[in-house]
């Protein structure tokens, strides 16, 4: 589900590490660890980290509408972080004078724009990717307080 929200609104996913450890008596052990990217515009990007890590992983067998399904039963820790990548290319990493350019444009001319604009839209959007995932995962209550703030009808 979280690959298919994150291809569904236009994020370039990744995996970039995995995890496997020797079963225990108490159940298997795994971490992924993935990224989504997305490109804003040529100066920006955003990424998103999603760090799952599952402990004590045990088959089960449960009866669901009168069919045998075989399901995972695990203690479950997901981590989301947003991030929002300035000059991702390093086009302004190439001199001195690029780099002086780069700070003070950073600094004075989009500083609020940077903070108020793209840097709050990486963090609703990870908002909304939390609690999408907490209800698939049927952990909390329908809805979320920033349904809607950034024009999303979902």
């Amino acid at each position: 589900m979280m690959v298919q929200y994150l291809k569904a609104n236009r994020y370039w996913f990744h995996e970039y590490k995995y995890k496997h450890k020797v079963p225990s008596p108490l159940g298997a052990e795994q971490e992924f660890f993935w990224r989504g990217e997305k490109k804003v515009n040529e100066y920006i990007q955003y990424q998103i980290f999603i760090d799952i890590h599952l402990w004590e992983m045990t088959e089960v067998e449960v009866m669901q509408k009168g069919n045998k399904k075989t399901l995972t039963n695990a203690r479950m820790e997901i981590k989301l972080r947003g991030q929002m990548d300035i000059d991702y290319e390093k086009r302004y990493d190439e001199s001195t004078f690029l780099q002086a350019i780069k700070d003070f444009y950073n600094k004075y001319i989009a500083k609020r724009e940077l903070e108020s604009i793209f840097w709050d839209t990486i963090h609703y959007r990870c908002q909304k990717f939390l609690n999408v995932i907490k209800e698939y995962l049927d952990m909390q209550a329908k809805g979320y307080e920033y349904r809607g703030y950034l024009g999303d009808n979902v």
